[in-house]
């Protein structure tokens, strides 16, 4: 039953993505969620509050500029009873082109009453090569 309901949770939380939809982003991210983000070699550190003014950031460009969203699930790995990690590889199509980089989310969730679902951290890294996301290897 929990892998029913994580797929289901992270199905919808894909499509909130791709739809560029805040609102109910901000709906599957815990209030006391945390992130740590490696981009251009700087170390953030962030919250729940940072993290929906980005989420907010990004997708008003997507809607502007009429971009999408490519992002794609790399790997599942289960953590501990009612807590699961997605690895997601995204990036923009800009122009209908796909970007060279694109970035890797490490994203646990947290299953929480109700079969409920919540995102309580990410570790992310940005500008990873496209080429590279092909030669991840689990072992």
């Amino acid at each position: 039953m929990e892998n029913h309901s994580f797929r289901k949770f992270l199905e919808f939380y894909l499509e909130v993505w791709r739809n560029s939809s805040l609102t109910d982003l901000k709906n599957i991210i815990s209030k006391d969620y945390k992130a740590r983000e490696i981009s251009g070699g700087e170390l953030v550190n962030f919250g729940y509050e940072e993290s929906i003014t980005g989420w907010e950031q990004g997708f008003n460009f997507s809607k502007e500029k009429e971009n999408k969203w490519d992002v794609n699930e790399v790997s599942i790995i289960p953590l501990r009873e009612g807590e699961v990690m997605a690895i997601l590889s995204a990036t923009l199509m800009i122009g209908g082109k796909q970007l060279d980089h694109v970035s890797l989310f490490f994203q646990t969730c947290k299953k929480k009453e109700n079969d409920d679902w919540k995102l309580i951290r990410s570790y992310i890294e940005t500008g990873v090569a496209n080429e590279n996301i092909k030669k991840i290897q689990f072992n």
